[in-house]
């Protein structure tokens, strides 16, 4: 049965790039590289179908503990993406958003500049928000917005009530709207410190389909999957 739930924002764990490289008896290198069609084909069926925001898990704090090699070329490829795609993605109106701690040293400098001048080129841009998360944990998050929380209101008395009210003001971008699915590809089932306060009450879909291999057809299964559930927000 359909309800009438309207898919506004989709949050994306882009998962399986290195079994699909392995499957393919090719470098972990190659299946990243794959996955950027598949991000390319998403972000037009989420044009398509007038999503506001699509958010996708592009390098997570705990990712620095991968190979020297693979974090080197991560850090690259996130580089190439916006230099070979950013022109494409702006003529289409999308606005970029990277959310995340930018302010780490081991970030190179071209990337941050990359993304500061690619979020400043698409600011005016109304399609469809693209938000990468990048350096992102959603545990850093949220530490942050108690630490900013705390910082503005030091000589002030909060009541628990004020501060439910306000404190996702004090997020990185709280003009995102929290996502009504989270979509997780390559058959694991965790959420992996991704927007974990934002996730509060999204639908959760996780498929075997490994990231480089996703194509409009499984995206729109997921919306009808979506459309399909009951959200009750706590009512029944």
């Amino acid at each position: 049965m359909e309800n009438n739930n309207s898919l506004n924002h989709l949050a994306i764990i882009m998962d399986g790039n290195g079994r699909w490289a392995l499957n393919q008896d090719l470098p972990r290198t190659a299946g990243h590289a794959a996955g950027e069609h598949s991000l390319s084909k998403t972000i037009d069926w989420a044009i398509k179908n007038r999503l506001s925001w699509l958010t996708v898990y592009a390098f997570s704090t705990e990712n620095w503990l991968r190979s020297d090699e693979e974090v080197d070329f991560l850090m690259f490829f996130n580089r190439d993406i916006l230099i070979r795609r950013r022109d494409e993605f702006n003529k289409k109106g999308v606005k970029f958003k990277f959310l995340g701690d930018l302010t780490d040293s081991k970030i190179p400098d071209e990337n941050i500049k990359l993304m500061t001048e690619t979020e400043e080129l698409t600011k005016n841009n109304t399609k469809l928000n693209l938000v990468f998360a990048f350096n992102y944990g959603s545990h850093n998050e949220i530490h942050n917005a108690i630490v900013n929380l705390h910082t503005e209101n030091i000589d002030k008395d909060l009541d628990v009530e004020s501060v439910s009210k306000t404190f996702y003001s004090f997020f990185q971008y709280p003009e995102m709207t929290f996502p009504d699915v989270l979509l997780r590809t390559a058959g694991e089932k965790r959420i992996s410190n991704f927007l974990l306060y934002q996730l509060s009450y999204a639908e959760l879909i996780f498929i075997d389909t490994l990231w480089p291999d996703i194509n409009e057809d499984i995206l729109d299964n997921v919306l009808l999957e979506f459309k399909s559930r009951n959200r009750t927000y706590g009512r029944n």
